[in-house]
């Protein structure tokens, strides 16, 4: 899954030598993306990269509704990325992955206000983008991305300059 800070503000921090310098708003994604799994015992987080003005993370989900283990056929829907509601959303609309991302959202966004001192102003954009990761090479490649995400910063599509150019050739 992919969340973008609002009006892609690069308010977690900035990019030095190709490694992403996390600030007191970054930390508080951080740890608020590693707090996810301990609240949902239903996701386990993988790779994640906080960048500048946006967050990349994996869940994986690792049991159905009330921890209930999922068959292995369903192991092929363990990993999302983008384009995914999880497989027991039927059962439980406050256990799939859009609540996650509200509640890991909402959090953090708390935390961050709190220091600003600005009780309801938003941090993120709205919504999410998410893709099913279908098998363990695709996981790998998406995983590969995010750790090599700070290094490409220069050439990111959310990179401010980058942003800038595109809005003139539309």
């Amino acid at each position: 899954m992919t969340v973008c800070a609002y009006k892609k503000e690069c308010l977690f921090g900035g990019i030095e030598s190709g490694v992403m310098r996390l600030n007191e708003y970054g930390e508080i994604v951080a740890s608020e993306w590693m707090r996810s799994a301990e609240i949902r015992l239903e996701i386990e987080c993988g790779e994640f990269v906080v960048m500048p003005n946006h967050f990349h993370g994996i869940v994986h989900i690792v049991a159905a509704y009330g921890n209930t283990p999922i068959s292995q056929d369903e192991q092929q829907e363990i990993y999302c990325h983008k384009k995914s509601v999880l497989p027991y959303a039927a059962t439980s609309p406050s256990r799939n992955l859009g609540a996650m991302v509200r509640g890991f959202k909402g959090a953090a966004s708390r935390r961050i206000n709190q220091i600003r001192n600005t009780p309801s102003a938003p941090v993120w954009q709205r919504n999410y983008y998410e893709h099913v990761i279908r098998d363990n090479e695709d996981c790998n490649r998406i995983a590969e991305y995010f750790v090599n995400n700070p290094q490409r910063w220069l050439e990111d599509s959310l990179h401010p300059e980058t942003m800038k150019f595109s809005l003139y050739n539309r």
